[in-house]
């Protein structure tokens, strides 16, 4: 980190500091999807006044950022820059390490996954059903079109959703196949993918 700083002429914030030393070497918890950048990469980018990006879309498509002129503060705001813009991402850096795990989890080698596009009756059902992640909305980088984000959770499962209009996606990840399967027997659904191989789909505009 010193190097970095050094590298950049910057003080990197200490929640930063603080994220790269608890977690900086796990690339299972960090590098699996819009990884971490590691500390030799970390760069300023020029837009919106300056920023200071740490982590980026696995095809370069959007930044995460803390703004040059919040460098000064130990746990600054975190901004993305989406097809829209650069958008407010998380109040606290803090928050926006703990998205990127939880995010990262959801794609992780050895994961036991399914994502489907829910109907609003299902939306409407998951705060019934589930247990509301402490995390504030946030947007996703593609766009407020597809916004807010929300995770929920159950025992042995971690669930993201991607939006809360009619048809957005829900992203699960389970400890078990069992979880898995009943998950998805909960949320009757059309289930993207089978367990344990992939399930034939149709050329039906699914992106899978």
């Amino acid at each position: 980190m010193d190097a970095v700083e050094a590298r950049l002429g910057l003080r990197l914030p200490a929640a930063l500091r603080e994220f790269y030393t608890l977690l900086g070497t796990r690339k299972d918890l960090t590098g699996n999807q819009d990884p971490l950048l590691p500390p030799g990469e970390v760069f300023v980018h020029d837009e919106f006044g300056g920023l200071l990006v740490f982590r980026t879309e696995n095809q370069g498509c959007a930044y995460w950022g803390v703004r040059l002129e919040d460098l000064d503060r130990d746990d600054p705001p975190v901004f993305v820059r989406s097809r829209e813009g650069w958008l407010p991402f998380m109040d606290r850096l803090s928050l926006a390490g703990v998205e990127l795990v939880l995010s990262e989890a959801l794609f992780a080698p050895g994961r036991f996954y399914n994502a489907c596009e829910l109907p609003t009756d299902l939306i409407e059902e998951l705060p019934r059903r589930f247990t509301r992640v402490a995390l504030p909305d946030y947007p996703l980088w593609t766009g407020p079109g597809e916004s807010p984000v929300r995770w929920y959770s159950a025992p042995g499962a971690l669930l993201r959703l991607d939006g809360v209009t009619a048809f957005s996606w829900l992203h699960v990840v389970c400890r078990t196949p069992p979880d898995l399967e009943a998950l998805e027997e909960t949320l009757p659904a059309r289930w993207a993918l089978g367990y344990p191989e992939p399930a034939p789909i149709e050329a039906d505009g699914l992106p899978f």
